[in-house]
């Protein structure tokens, strides 16, 4: 059941009842998992996976790992399956190293947009966001910074998929440290799908020291029509900013 069906008919939950899944008391649990991913991804780390909402059976994976310290595993882009995950298909992307989020449109399964924070040891071009609209068969490179900084969040809002909110974050690793923020992190929108972004870094609200590490989350497809659209940007340092019709 999606968001949108809950908006038209919030009566819909009526009819749920709740039931013990587990664990009925204390003490160790055991949960058994099934592997469905050994065979097909040449690299272990996922760092972003969804479902698409339209069509469960369409599953894209995002491989590396975007939660940076001291050791951490990078990928080879994104894997695709059409069969609710029994098979899988590498999409390319194998130069973005770690995936930080997967967004699907709502209503078609074709088209997807990756978050990449590319290389963190160093410079590299594909970082960024991506789209395809043909189910990974090709993709278009529709936000880019610099070589020093990568997509570290992105939301797809589900009522209005046109519109796109996406975190860029200036991050480097190295053997020995690492670098968190710099002028090239900041906080972008799109209304068209991707075509085109305007940056929001400066606008009001929004706090004006160096940007490090930011998530954001539109909350317009999980609230009734009647309230203001907002997006909600979190940084590393904790503090959260709401910001009225963004």
């Amino acid at each position: 059941m999606t968001q949108a069906t809950l908006n038209k008919d919030p009566r819909l939950l009526n009819a749920l009842q709740w039931r013990c899944i587990g664990p009925p008391r204390g003490g160790r649990v055991v949960t058994y998992w099934h592997n469905i991913s050994d065979g097909y991804f040449k690299t272990a780390a996922v760092g972003a996976i969804a479902v698409s909402e339209s069509d469960p059976n369409v599953i894209y994976a995002g491989m590396g790992e975007s939660c940076v310290r001291l050791d951490v595993s990078y990928g080879d882009g994104v894997y695709k399956s059409t069969d609710g995950g029994q098979t899988w298909t590498h999409l390319g992307l194998a130069d973005t190293r770690h995936i930080a989020r997967i967004r699907i449109h709502p209503h078609n399964p074709d088209i997807v947009y990756v978050a990449a924070l590319g290389h963190l040891f160093g410079p590299n071009q594909q970082r960024g966001v991506f789209r395809s609209t043909d189910g990974g068969k090709t993709w278009e490179h529709v936000l880019y910074k610099s070589a020093d900084a990568g997509a570290a969040d992105l939301s797809l809002d589900p009522n209005n998929p046109r519109l796109l909110y996406a975190a860029i974050w200036q991050v480097r690793r190295d053997f020995w440290s690492l670098t968190s923020g710099g002028p090239d992190s900041g906080l972008y929108k799109s209304t068209d799908g991707g075509d085109t972004w305007t940056e929001m870094t400066n606008n009001p609200g929004l706090p004006k020291s160096s940007t490090t590490r930011a998530g954001n989350r539109s909350t317009a497809g999980e609230r009734s029509s009647r309230l203001p659209h907002r997006t909600a940007t979190t940084t590393t340092c904790g503090s959260i900013r709401a910001i009225p019709n963004a």
